[in-house]
């Protein structure tokens, strides 16, 4: 007799973009393009940049998030969280802060129950930032708060405590980018530790590091053990600089006693050019390299639980049995 599969553990990722020309500033896609043409050029091949470039940019046609869903289905991934970051005063961008929202907006009620929006802010938007955040809140459903300190501000920046206290009002997270970006951004403000005196004037608001298990990871790992309030995602763990490459990194930081901290994450779709999201869903399986020696318990709660629980949806979740998606 056949044994009856049992339920799919759900998969959420932490941190998706919406890969298209209106969400993202030009500048950062001519910026990668330029990064992948350099690697190439360093290896020997001949590819002109014009033909890069072109390549690169069609990979940011996506306006209303049917590539990326159709990915998630491919990948098993149930949910995840799409942020849209504020470049607004460190760049041109092709829509205002307002258009920007009703955008994600549209491919949020496009795919129900597929993602949770954090919304950029920036300190520098003044009132009309904080309505337009108010607004997302209200009338969008937006779920966290995203923030980009490269811009040119810090995560503790008091002109943000406005917005933190909505987010404990409401019991919504607030995802911070650190370690590096793109182009002439200033990487001072990349470190962890800036978000450090917020998590202690909130500590009613849970933060996330974004990409804190990847860059910065000892100062992002020592803030998620001593800071209640403090967790991070893995998201760009495909590109994590470590000479016996990202399995076995991730799980010495899995194996650091703080799993109930940390979130699953791929900052898909940046690595479009060189992986597909199911090859590197499919890399965190009960039995991959990376859970090597690790509960199952503990697995659970990064590929899913953790995310769910700071999202007031519980600690634990389960697809159906036979759910293929």
């Amino acid at each position: 007799m056949d044994a009856v599969p049992g339920p799919r553990p759900l998969v959420v990722d932490a941190q998706v973009n919406l890969a298209s020309e209106l969400a993202i500033p030009s500048d950062f896609i001519r910026h990668q393009a330029a990064n992948a043409h350099h690697r190439l050029v360093s290896h020997g091949h001949k590819t002109p940049y014009a033909r890069v470039s072109d390549r690169v940019f069609s990979l940011y046609q996506d306006d209303d998030g049917d590539r990326l869903v159709a990915e998630m289905d491919a990948a098993g991934v149930d949910q995840a969280f799409l942020v849209a970051a504020d470049f607004s005063h460190a760049t041109r961008c092709a829509l205002s802060p307002p258009e920007l929202a009703a955008l994600h907006d549209r491919v949020n009620r496009r795919h129900p129950g597929r993602f949770k929006v954090f919304w950029g802010v920036d300190p520098r938007a003044g009132q009309d930032g904080l309505d337009l955040f108010e607004r997302c809140v209200t009338e969008y459903g937006f779920a966290g708060l995203k923030l980009y300190p490269l811009c040119g501000y810090s995560p503790s920046d008091p002109r943000l405590y406005p917005y933190f206290e909505i987010c404990a009002q409401r019991r919504m997270p607030v995802l911070s980018h650190t370690g590096p970006g793109w182009g002439p951004l200033d990487f001072t403000y990349g470190p962890p530790l800036l978000v450090d005196r917020a998590a202690r004037d909130f500590p009613g608001v849970d933060f996330i590091l974004g990409h804190g298990g990847v860059t910065h990871v000892d100062e992002a790992s020592y803030l998620c053990a001593h800071r209640p309030n403090v967790h991070l995602d893995i998201s760009q763990f495909h590109a994590v600089l470590s000479s016996d490459g990202w399995q076995a990194h991730l799980n010495r930081l899995f194996r650091m006693g703080i799993e109930h901290k940390i979130l699953f994450g791929t900052c898909w779709p940046s690595f479009r050019l060189s992986a597909s999201l199911a090859g590197l869903v499919g890399a965190f399986g009960p039995e991959s390299e990376v859970f090597t020696g690790i509960r199952e318990s503990a697995r659970a709660l990064i590929m899913s639980g953790n995310s769910l629980r700071l999202l007031g949806a519980g600690t634990t979740g389960q697809t159906g049995a036979g759910d293929e998606r």
